[in-house]
């Protein structure tokens, strides 16, 4: 992460001066796990997937995503913190140990959230999830109404567009949506001429809905994050922190720089808080239907 914050333009400073109180963040992905650079900052969980009443993440994908988002970096002295460190979470469990999941869990989930937004002050749903055509139409279109309410209520949704590219119109449904954040991988040349980088495989659009998709992109390529499979030996982590590739590691970070607009201007409502992140992106002079309006960056976001 700490490769990733110098590329978006995220500084400590830059970070500091967005002040102490963070924003809520919902996540709808496989759980969380207690890792310690989530201090006290997880003010709920609800498991739609087995029924369990404390917070667990037996896949580890959720946990990943949560520190690319507000990890507080303790573990690795700051090295491997998340975007916006301050910010609250709120977690449904809507995805199994596979990392696999039904509509009908996630569909509750956002229910859920939508439900609870004001009572936890809920500002930001991130979904770090493709949904694939196959459920059914009728189903499909049913999770669709609820990720366009979910907006219409005044949430940030950012989701990821999947990583079914490098073909047009790849994006998945949820992305697919005219009024979500949609989050593709591009590493901006970091890598040079490496091979297996995410945007090579990070969903291209246009959109069915939306002929400019995705709306921006973020690195996705061996993000090193919180690992839900951590050791604890005496006072001593092992393992604390693991890498991780794709869309789903990219929108945790748009996400987090949500969070600090927010943290900093929060009476940004969700219409402008796109506006802006689209605006200040910088171009990569990469065609839209891959990059979207380009990087985000931080330093131009916040000013």
């Amino acid at each position: 992460m700490l490769r990733v914050r110098e590329q978006i333009g995220c500084s400590d400073e830059l970070q500091k001066s967005c002040g102490r109180n963070g924003v809520t963040i919902a996540m709808l992905d496989t759980g969380i796990a207690g890792h310690p650079d989530f201090d006290n900052r997880l003010i709920a969980f609800r498991d739609f997937v087995n029924g369990r009443h404390d917070p667990y993440d037996d896949s580890g994908h959720g946990t990943h995503v949560a520190g690319c988002m507000c990890g507080s970096g303790r573990l690795s002295e700051g090295k491997y913190k998340g975007i916006a460190p301050a910010s609250r979470l709120v977690v449904g469990k809507v995805l199994d140990y596979k990392g696999d999941g039904i509509i009908e869990s996630m569909a509750s989930g956002i229910e859920w959230v939508m439900k609870n937004r004001k009572n936890y002050d809920i500002r930001i749903l991130n979904i770090s999830i493709g949904m694939g055509e196959a459920a059914g139409k009728e189903r499909m279109d049913t999770l669709l109404r609820l990720v366009d309410e979910a907006w219409m209520c005044g949430l940030i949704v950012v989701c990821a567009a999947g990583n079914k590219g490098p073909g047009a119109m790849t994006i998945s449904p949820i992305g697919a949506r005219k009024n979500v954040i949609t989050v593709g991988c591009n590493e901006g040349g970091y890598f040079g001429e490496r091979e297996n980088l995410c945007e090579s495989y990070s969903s291209r659009g246009p959109s069915p809905f939306d002929v400019k998709k995705p709306d921006i992109v973020a690195p996705g390529t061996d993000i090193m994050s919180c690992n839900a499979f951590f050791e604890k030996r005496g006072f001593r982590y092992r393992n604390a922190y693991v890498k991780k590739s794709g869309t789903s590691m990219a929108t945790p970070i748009v996400a987090g720089g949500m969070a600090l607009l927010l943290q900093k201007y929060p009476f940004y409502s969700n219409e402008q808080a796109k506006k802006k992140v689209i605006k200040t992106a910088k171009d990569l002079k990469e065609p839209w239907n891959k990059q979207g309006a380009g990087m985000i960056q931080i330093n131009s976001l916040l000013t």
